[in-house]
């Protein structure tokens, strides 16, 4: 750990150098040094900095040598590199994409694996917030130990589509849900000294146009929702960076706003870290003054903006000198309060088995069972004769690709490069995690006849599971960052081979292995239906446990699941098939607020799987529900268990009427573990933001007085409870 005394002097040093830079002694002492803040520690440090070492720190190099020879002297190699300043002891930036877990792209880094985490809609589907922070501790620490200092995690995008193709990587449809665990995840990573970000700020809910289109949309329902999300994730998380996204939002880029950044992120929300952008997001000089502080990537952008252009902009008085400062000091500051000057990175070996336990942890309990109307699963142990059908099962589980690609401890299952052109293309390749289901189920089924077929015929396939005790058919829909899935079908004629199986033999279960929703026209035909995402380092364990009933259950859908694409606010995707950086507007004032499962409400629309669904081995009874109102809204309440089985529930409160208004949002839930005949007492707490709307005239939050009335169930279509109670009138800063 660095002392007080050696940051003094590195100061004085400085100052050596630097006499008219004079710094009040006294404050630079070791005594009064140790207590100082990150902000007066960042600000005394930028004192020490000449000009050129401050723009130094406002610009970045992606550090994969594929875009020219760039200098990488001291770079570990991956996402991002800023150099540091070597004479003030400030390190460098050494940056690493990580939404799942700590990314090797190119293979960068020889042989360097990672382990996976299963997809954020997994995580979601766990409704935890331990298990997220647990999560990202772990991502945490593997890129402390790889040399990594900055992680750009921290998605948290609502599900505005659900095809999307970066669903996978975030958290689902609903803020406070969103919010809640990707705060959780971000202070996990940050407790192990490294900065996590939070992105992709605001808005980025397509990656079709995602360069160029522009989100349309109120600020009120702006604010209620997307952003909603996002300050939650910020006030749980602390994140010390912020990355800016590449859309624009009301007809200005994120990267560029002034809304976005300065009067909201800076301002409202008093953000004190910095704002990076997303690499080739950056549109010039100007967006020093919108609120960015940091170029990321430069060879993706038309010029090094943050270094000589900003430079001459000072120098003509165009940008403040004053402004400099500030974003050097935001990037000081978040670096001392998350730790990097007294606890740098130390390349050690990664836990590797550790680390995969809270992969499984994550899989297990982000695991839906939604369909198992007969009772097929869990299936017993001495069963004899077992068909598993195709998802490569014999070999691995499927991961989502893109920047988020993690390549695992030990190397890839399976690798299908899937072609393609364009700036996404060298990531377009489909990757498996060495986790085999095949290999699993064997192992739980030791007396049983366990056989494999590929599923590329389904005559084939039919054939095979006549006759069988179960037939486990793996369907896999793999979605990658920056394209869109066309449409909500199982690719590559997977519906089909369900349905010939199912109509061979209707003891079928089906397993997904998917970024988001899909459509299940074979659903009424099959014996069990078994949502397992994208389940990572040790997902085919944690499919066997399901399957087997080893671990019960628990993962309800962080996302709606449509009936049909018909339901969408838009049923075609806007832009679709057109440029990257095609120019257009997404409407999203259709559905403003209402996201997901609040947009079918609106409409009286039935859906497939309703948000908050999810089955059990066992079954869980609510009563005694009470609720407080006046300055706040609480609510206790009792769940029991009334099988026969261990098992743990995630009872959900809603809001359905507020002060004579119609609402329908998720207030509040818990995750309760429960024994067989055991009683748990659940108490929450209603943010009042969630039980308002935004004025934007008066610029607060508004809470009207009045009557207000709940709903606790099991899922946002699914009311066991209601209750009602008087709140008093409020008005809340933003």
């Amino acid at each position: 750990m660095r002392t007080f005394a050696c940051f003094t002097a590195l100061i004085a040093i400085a100052l050596a150098v630097e006499p008219a830079r004079a710094i009040d002694s006294r404050a630079m002492s070791p005594e009064t040094n140790g207590a100082l803040a990150p902000e007066e520690r960042a600000r005394l440090l930028d004192q020490a900095l000449t000009q050129d070492e401050r723009l130094g720190l406002l610009h970045g190099i992606f550090a994969v040598p594929i875009l020219g020879p760039p200098i990488l002297k001291d770079a570990v190699g991956s996402a991002g590199f800023v150099p540091g300043v070597a004479r003030l002891g400030i390190p460098p930036l050494q940056e690493s994409d990580a939404s799942l877990g700590v990314a090797n792209p190119f293979n960068v880094r020889p042989g360097q694996g990672a382990t996976p985490l299963p997809s954020g809609l997994a995580l979601a589907a766990s409704w935890d917030k331990d298990a997220a922070y647990q999560g990202g501790a772990m991502i945490g620490q593997e890129a402390w130990r790889s040399g990594f200092n900055v992680l750009l995690a921290g998605g948290v995008n609502l599900a505005r589509d659900p095809r999307n193709g970066r669903n996978f990587e975030y958290l689902g449809e609903d803020p406070l849900l969103a919010g809640t665990l990707d705060g959780a995840a971000i202070r996990g990573i940050q407790d192990q000294h490294v900065v996590s970000t939070m992105k992709h700020f605001a808005m980025n809910d397509q990656e079709t146009s995602r360069r160029g289109l522009s989100a349309k949309i109120g600020e009120a329902a702006l604010r209620e929702s997307d952003l909603l999300a996002f300050e939650l994730a910020l006030e749980g998380g602390h994140p010390g960076a912020v990355m800016c996204a590449y859309n624009r939002v009301n007809g200005v880029y994120a990267c560029s706003n002034d809304l976005l950044l300065n009067k909201i992120l800076k301002g409202d929300w008093g953000f004190p870290g910095w704002v990076m952008s997303d690499w080739g997001a950056v549109h010039g000089v100007d967006d020093v003054r919108a609120g960015l502080d940091q170029q990321s990537g430069e060879q993706f952008d038309k010029d090094v903006f943050f270094a000589t252009p900003l430079s001459d902009a000072v120098k003509g008085g165009s940008v403040p000198a004053a402004r400099i400062s500030d974003m050097t000091q935001r990037i000081l500051r978040s670096m001392f309060a998350v730790g990097l000057f007294d606890h740098p990175p130390v390349k050690t070996p990664l836990d590797a088995e550790a680390d995969a336990k809270i992969a499984l942890r994550v899989a297990e309990e982000g695991t839906v069972l939604l369909s198992n109307p007969a009772g097929l699963l869990p299936l017993h142990h001495d069963i004899k004769r077992i068909v598993v059908i195709g998802g490569h099962a014999d070999s691995g589980v499927l991961s989502g690709g893109g920047s988020s690609q993690v390549i695992p401890i030990g190397g890839v299952a399976v690798s299908i490069p899937m072609g393609g052109e364009g700036p996404m293309a060298p990531f377009r390749t489909m990757i498996f995690d060495p986790s085999s289901p095949v290999r699993t189920i064997k192992a739980r089924a030791r007396g049983a006849e366990v056989r494999f077929i590929d599923g590329a015929y389904p005559s084939a396939a039919a054939a095979l599971a006549k006759g069988a005790d179960a037939v486990v058919v793996f369907a896999t829909q793999w979605m990658v960052e920056g394209e869109d899935v066309p449409d909500l079908s199982l690719p590559n004629g997977q519906d089909a081979l369900i349905e010939a199986v199912a109509a061979a033999n209707p003891k079928t279960i089906v397993v997904l292995e998917t970024g988001g929703p899909v459509l299940m026209p074979w659903l009424s035909r099959v014996g069990a239906v078994v949502e397992a995402w994208y389940p990572g380092a040790k997902g085919g364990e944690a499919i066997a446990d399901i399957l087997f009933g080893d671990i019960n259950p628990s993962g309800r859908l962080p996302i709606t699941f449509p009936a049909a694409t018909a339901q969408l606010p838009r049923p075609e995707i806007p832009g679709f098939g057109g440029a990257d950086e095609a120019k257009l507007d997404v409407d999203y004032d259709i559905e403003g607020a209402d996201v997901g499962y609040r947009w079918f409400a609106q409409k009286a629309l039935k859906p497939l799987f309703p948000f908050g669904f999810g089955l059990s081995f066992t079954h869980f009874e609510y009563a005694n529900l009470k609720i407080e109102g006046g300055d706040a809204l609480s609510v206790s309440f009792d769940v029991r268990n009334t099988g026969a089985r261990a098992g743990a529930d995630v009872p959900q409160l809603y809001l359905t009427d507020a002060a004579g208004k119609d609402r329908f949002r998720l207030i509040g839930w818990d995750r309760v573990t429960i024994q067989p005949g055991e009683t748990v007492h659940v108490m929450l707490n209603a943010d009042l933001r969630l039980l308002g709307d935004f004025d934007e005239k008066a610029h607060c939050w508004r809470i009207d007085a009045g009557r207000y009335q709940v709903v606790l169930g099991e899922s946002a279509t699914d009311p066991k409870l209601r209750g009602a109670t008087q709140i008093t009138a409020a008005m809340l800063k933003p």
